[in-house]
């Protein structure tokens, strides 16, 4: 006959056995979970963090791991308001529609001057009208006789993409 208790041991051992089945299982999920959990924060954005880069530089060491490049900029002697008029002249110097002849630019108040040059056709590069350009720039302080390269997308804003000492063939 049949003894309950043979049942019953039997029954505990299957459930044993279905524990340690279980368990690897439960450990393997409950390790994955906590992975993803931990690497999940490894990557997160906060809007409106950092505000955009302006027409000044922006240092070099902004996470110490990997160099900033830093924005060209036209002339380390301009302030703010002269950059604002130098700008409006080189939309107008490089504007595809137009002459191709020099446009001058001064600031009245702090006596900076200058004027841009286009120099050959605009060419598409990256989904962007690009043109280069000669450059003077006049400050109290300094003279300086520039050549670079600027882009526009369709309607936005001419930006430098890069300003280097001119040198004359």
């Amino acid at each position: 006959m049949h003894d309950l208790r043979d049942t019953h041991n039997a029954a505990a051992a299957g459930s044993q056995i279905g524990r340690a089945i279980v368990r690897p299982a439960a450990a393997r999920l409950l390790a994955a979970a906590l992975a993803a959990a931990a690497l999940g924060g490894c990557s997160f954005a906060i809007p409106g963090g950092e505000p955009a880069p302006t027409w000044k530089t922006v240092g070099d060491d902004v996470t110490g791991s990997i160099p900033h490049k830093t924005a060209p900029t036209l002339s380390h002697g301009l302030d703010q308001e002269d950059w604002r008029r130098a700008s409006a002249a080189l939309g107008v110097a490089l504007d595809p529609q137009g002459a191709g002849a020099t446009v001058n630019w001064d600031n009245p108040e702090s006596r900076a001057r200058g004027s841009f040059t286009p120099v050959g056709q605009p060419y598409p590069s990256d989904g962007r009208v690009c043109r280069a350009f000669l450059a003077e720039v006049g400050t109290k302080d300094s003279h300086e006789q520039l050549q670079g390269t600027a882009c526009r997308e369709k309607s936005a804003e001419w930006a430098l993409i890069d300003v280097r000492p001119w040198r004359k063939a």
